[in-house]
């Protein structure tokens, strides 16, 4: 049996607020929404989920236009099966380099720290700058594959 949800037992099963759950349903983002004979708002299990993934969607960069357009083809139903996948490996690609340039990021972040916490330990200055300590790094990795 299919259990339906107001708004707010949405919000308390999602960990949003109200007002984020009307934004993504006022951009076009949770599709099929229906009221009930007061006009509040209705949703079905289905909604959690499809929620939770238009918020990771957006949380890895995928642009509102793309949600949308990936949320109208859903809609369509099993003909659009191959437009929908297309259009996320595109993201998953896009997302995949992110994660391998935050990767290199946070590399440096991390040897700087290091380089401060050495400093400060020391009371001099390193020899070894962080870049130059990425360096070495890289270098133990590729000697270790």
């Amino acid at each position: 049996m299919q259990q339906h949800l107001r708004i707010g037992e949405m919000a308390s099963r999602t960990g949003r607020s109200i007002h984020t759950i009307r934004w993504y349903e006022t951009q076009g983002l949770i599709p099929d929404v229906v009221r009930d004979g007061g006009g509040r708002r209705v949703y079905s299990e289905h909604r959690i989920r499809w929620l939770d993934l238009m918020e990771r969607l957006r949380c890895t960069g995928m642009s509102i236009t793309q949600m949308r357009e990936y949320t109208a083809l859903a809609r369509q139903g099993h003909a659009t099966l191959e437009q929908r996948r297309a259009l996320l490996a595109g993201h998953q690609v896009r997302v995949r380099d992110n994660i391998t340039r935050w990767t290199e990021a946070l590399a440096l972040i991390e040897a700087k720290v290091e380089f401060y916490d050495e400093w400060m330990a020391n009371g001099e200055r390193p020899a070894v700058e962080p870049h130059k300590r990425m360096a070495r790094v890289k270098n133990m990795v590729g000697k270790a594959v």
